[in-house]
């Protein structure tokens, strides 16, 4: 294990799985501490909890919370926990978005309390989780702020209306985040994944043909894995990075040019 972010805690919003657990995985490896906080019924916590066992094993700290991650009270029990002024990274991976068509049968279209639920737990929720640490002064002096958007913040795909609609607020929320928590010493930013085959991505209506689609257009002709994200995420920690401030990353290998 290296121990290049010693001392220095990463809080994973949604890390069960997905691209949240492949980025906690290569922190931990860097020495990074983990507190993952998620959502998870009884019959998935068995994979979970083997994973956590693997992340302890590089001789990290590690803290896991299977709460709504969207609630105020979680963030309140959770920020209790950790050391005031370790937090380097706060990741946002959650992934609780309403996948409803907007046309068919009254009861089966997609409703107003669908889109604001979507809202809060793919987008607003980063900012209220922001400033949550920051009130209890748990961020680090030279903190990174990272949220996973998708190429549907542009591109049409049948029943992601909601969470297109919460991507694009994460980017507009990414943006005045980066000028107006400068001065904290904190930089936001939100990384592009490509289309990457994640119980979340399974969900969407015709995933299987839109992963096909994808290994097709993309350069590499594969498909964007986990890990490749984390090392992304990885990078964006790294000093070096200090100066990457307000954009969207995207990791995709190319994919989206086609």
């Amino acid at each position: 294990m290296q121990n290049e972010f010693k001392n220095t805690w990463a809080v994973i919003l949604g890390g069960s799985s997905g691209l949240g657990l492949a980025s906690a995985k290569k922190l931990a490896v860097h020495g990074m501490n983990i507190c993952i906080v998620h959502r998870d019924r009884k019959s998935n916590l068995e994979h979970f909890e083997k994973e956590i066992v693997e992340i302890v094993a590089q001789g990290v700290n590690v803290l896991t919370f299977n709460k709504d991650a969207t609630a105020k009270e979680t963030q309140m029990e959770v920020c209790a926990q950790l050391p005031k002024h370790s937090v380097g990274l706060l990741l946002h991976s959650i992934a609780k978005g309403n996948l409803k068509p907007m046309h068919g049968k009254a009861e089966e279209v997609l409703t107003k309390e669908d889109i604001d639920i979507t809202l809060h737990a793919m987008g607003t929720s980063w900012y209220l989780w922001t400033r949550a640490l920051i009130n209890a002064g748990l961020f680090n002096k030279n903190a990174r702020n990272v949220a996973f958007t998708s190429e549907g913040n542009t591109k049409v795909w049948p029943g992601y209306g909601a969470v297109s609609a919460a991507k694009v607020t994460l980017e507009a929320l990414m943006r005045n985040m980066a000028v107006e928590l400068a001065p904290l010493g904190i930089t936001s930013n939100c990384i592009q994944a490509g289309t990457t085959e994640t119980a979340s991505f399974k969900m969407i209506p015709g995933s299987e043909t839109l992963a096909n689609w994808s290994k097709k257009r993309n350069p590499f002709n594969r498909l964007t894995a986990p890990e490749d994200v984390a090392n992304a995420v990885y990078l964006l920690c790294k000093e070096e990075a200090a100066w990457i401030n307000g954009t969207v990353i995207k990791v995709d290998g190319g994919e989206s040019l086609r």
